[in-house]
């Protein structure tokens, strides 16, 4: 076989047999005929496989020691002769694919539920979760100035890009770096984004007059820019310097380079602005940003109302359990899908789905020349947006059983039909807002994907549990906030996406295994409740210790 895969295929001809050896047992020049196992040669019309055949049988000739194979030479040589082996057939070695790579969470499912419906083992999780939780080890400590402001070196304009929270990010680096530079903040404009599609103001989120009276005492805050300097600029913000600034710059970078400017110009913008500024910051700019997130940002009065409305609902519907329900931030949504670039079962439908959300939003990035995606890797890393069915299948394993009431936080989820279908089997209490609420209600909010998210952000920022299953600004806030109300503990699950890759990938795995994997991976979320900022952690997911203050013993007494 090795001979024949060596031959030239460039179009000459096979090389002939070389001679027998001329000292061969079997042979004698000048005596009559070729002997039984040297053979005058090919037939004239012999095939590829047969002039192998007499190639190989010669070559092996060579060597006396070789009549010692003799019998599985010439078994082979008729095997070649008759055609039962054909050099046409490769065979295919199939890999088993890494553990982690392969969707496989509807197997796991369909394995698990009856033991997972006929489970009684233990008291219903939302009443013992935090066990390692003792609420006033920490307190909100942000101190407003009671003095005057000194006269402003000018006025500072921002874009803030992005979806709500990104945009909240660029507010409070705005506050912080106004404040810092003794300038005057012009309220930040939101840019409008062709996948958020959400053209509202400032005003339309967040309560306007309440976010200028509460920094008053450390942050001038005005609507716009005074009309005898725009004169300057013939009334036009692009005609005002812009700076360009690298993502997470330092504050000194606005210090020795943006402040000069300011200065000389009096008025000055900064587009884009989002994550601008570092997080590794003198404790005045932290303070600033402390004061803008936790005190002076608050949703409007339409958003707030109705947001409360809906914690109360939540409260009420769940009064067999205290009053106590679950919020989950779901990232399914078709974009996410699509970005994370994973594969779940939804065959060619979901792969022609995702190819053109892909290109839809974002044109020729994942189609770049020399470009490889590799699903299964994204997969075992944790990278890939968990379902609505993994999200079931982790709680139910973290204990928190069929009567848990629980308020699902997400936009549009991709083929929602499908795939909310056995979340809804395990967790028959799920809500949303638009379950909770009218289409009255909702109809002020239904067109606007910040307004919807902001009361999102509400119910989930008072729920007894919060859960993250993706990552980004929305839960990063979250974590960050709900410290802040609950004395320093975010009570919130993080899993380990790493670790449920490996567990949705075992179809044989038991109730009682994964139940224990999952009962840890909670434990593990309780024990990162509590933890303190380094210097490069988001101020905004980290108060402690820059916007909160331990609490002593005799005092939390």
């Amino acid at each position: 076989m090795l001979a024949y895969n060596r031959l030239p295929s460039s179009g000459h001809s096979t090389p002939s047999p070389p001679a027998s050896p001329r000292r061969s047992p079997r042979y004698r020049p000048g005596r009559g005929k070729p002997g039984r196992f040297t053979p005058a040669g090919p037939p004239a019309r012999a095939n590829l496989a047969h002039r192998l055949a007499w190639l190989l049988l010669s070559v092996l000739l060579r060597r006396q020691g070789i009549f010692l194979f003799a019998p599985l030479i010439y078994i082979s040589g008729m095997l070649l002769y008759m055609g039962t082996v054909s050099f046409d057939v490769v065979p295919i070695i199939k890999h088993r694919p890494a553990p982690g790579s392969v969707y496989r969470s509807p197997q796991v499912y369909a394995k698990l539920k009856p033991e997972m419906d006929a489970d009684n083992s233990s008291a219903d999780a939302i009443s013992t979760i935090w066990k390692s939780y003792k609420g006033g080890e920490w307190k909100p400590c942000v101190k407003k100035s009671s003095g005057g402001l000194p006269e402003s070196n000018g006025y500072i304009s921002v874009e803030a890009n992005g979806g709500l929270n990104q945009q909240r990010t660029s507010i409070c680096n705005a506050v912080a770096l106004a404040g810092y530079l003794n300038a005057t903040l012009v309220i930040p404009s939101f840019h409008y984004h062709s996948i958020w599609k959400d053209p509202s103001k400032f005003g339309d989120i967040y309560d306007e007059e309440y976010f200028i009276s509460t920094l008053h005492n450390d942050v001038r805050v005005v609507n716009k820019i005074p009309e005898y300097m725009m004169e300057r600029f013939d009334h036009n913000m692009s005609n005002v310097y812009n700076f360009r600034v690298k993502a997470w710059s330092p504050i000194q970078y606005y210090k020795d380079e943006v402040l000069p400017k300011l200065l000389e110009e009096k008025v000055i913008r900064i587009s884009p602005f989002a994550n601008r500024l570092s997080f590794d910051a003198p404790s005045a700019v932290q303070r600033l940003r402390c004061l803008a997130n936790y005190e002076a940002l608050r949703f409007s009065s339409s958003i707030l109302t109705l947001g409360e409305t809906l914690v109360a609902r939540m409260k009420e519907r769940s009064a067999n359990h205290g009053g106590k329900y679950i919020s989950v931030h779901l990232r399914f949504e078709e974009d996410m899908v699509a970005f994370s670039c994973c594969v779940f079962d939804g065959g060619e439908q979901e792969k022609e789905d995702m190819k053109e959300a892909r290109e839809r939003g974002w044109k020729g990035k994942f189609t770049k020349p020399g470009r490889i995606i590799r699903p299964g890797a994204i997969r075992i890393n944790g990278k890939c947006p968990l379902t609505p069915l993994e999200v079931g299948l982790m709680l139910r394993g973290m204990g928190f059983d069929k009567n848990t009431y629980i308020y699902l936080a997400s936009g549009k989820i991709y083929n929602a039909e499908k795939t909310m279908t056995p979340l809804l089997e395990m967790f028959p209490n799920l809500q949303t807002k638009e379950m909770l609420a009218s289409e009255e209600e909702l109809a002020p909010f239904k067109n606007y994907s910040s307004r919807m998210a902001a009361i999102d952000y509400t119910v989930c920022l008072h729920s007894e549990v919060f859960v993250t299953t993706q990552g980004g600004n929305f839960p990063h806030f979250l974590m960050g906030h709900r410290r802040y109300l609950f004395g320093g503990h975010s009570k919130t699950i993080k899993p380990d996406k790493r670790k449920l890759a490996i567990l949705f990938d075992n179809p044989n795995i038991g109730w009682k295994s994964f139940k224990r994997h999952l009962l840890n991976m909670r434990s593990h979320s309780d024990s990162k409740g509590y933890e303190l900022k380094r210097p490069n952690d988001s101020t905004y997911t980290f108060p402690c210790p820059d916007c909160m203050c331990r609490v002593n013993k005799s005092e939390a007494k």
